[in-house]
């Protein structure tokens, strides 16, 4: 059987929260968003530094680096929200800067071997800075503002200190991990 041929199989949902559901189809086991959530990620440049945010994450059990992001349409009711105005909403709440332009880079997918979830990233320039940021209650989220020449020793030193770093912080090191 191809894999084609399986996916042609029926899609099982073997458990539902609010926000996740774990499916089985044939062989395969994924965990999909509920009500086809998607997510938006920012890049958000700002006079040669990125604006990353630090947050403890319960599924790693240590804090970690990330670009600003966040669901789109995951209140109630907000199915039908824009995902820039999401990325837009999500870089003001959680790391307090405007972006003055956002331009979509593209659609990603976060782990295609086991999660449906894709995301689309934004890229934000032209930024003012307009609150502390922090996220909504609850969230705990430090914003660092790192130039991005320091990029690289920035992710090594919080690394060093247990910290998960994001794939999504690949941008910065690909190109270098290439070139090796």
């Amino acid at each position: 059987m191809t894999l084609e041929d399986e996916y042609a199989l029926p899609e099982d949902v073997r458990w539902q929260g609010r926000f996740l559901q774990m499916k089985t189809r044939g062989r395969w086991e994924y965990v999909s968003r509920t009500r086809n959530i998607r997510a938006a990620v920012i890049l958000a440049i700002d006079d040669g530094h990125v604006i990353l945010v630090e947050q403890f994450r319960i599924p790693l059990g240590r804090r970690t680096i990330e670009l600003p992001a966040g669901l789109v349409g995951d209140d109630d009711g907000g199915e039908g929200e824009d995902t820039g105005v999401a990325a837009a909403r999500e870089l003001e709440e959680e790391a307090g800067y405007r972006a003055g332009r956002m331009d979509v880079i593209g659609e990603f997918f976060s782990s295609p071997g086991m999660v449906t979830e894709a995301f689309t990233l934004f890229r934000a320039t032209d930024l003012q800075k307009v609150s502390a940021g922090g996220g909504v209650e609850g969230e705990q989220i430090t914003v660092h503002r790192v130039p991005i020449d320091a990029i690289d020793a920035f992710l090594a030193a919080r690394r060093a200190d247990g910290f998960g770093i994001d794939t999504r912080l690949l941008l910065f090191l690909g190109a270098r991990l290439l070139s090796v």
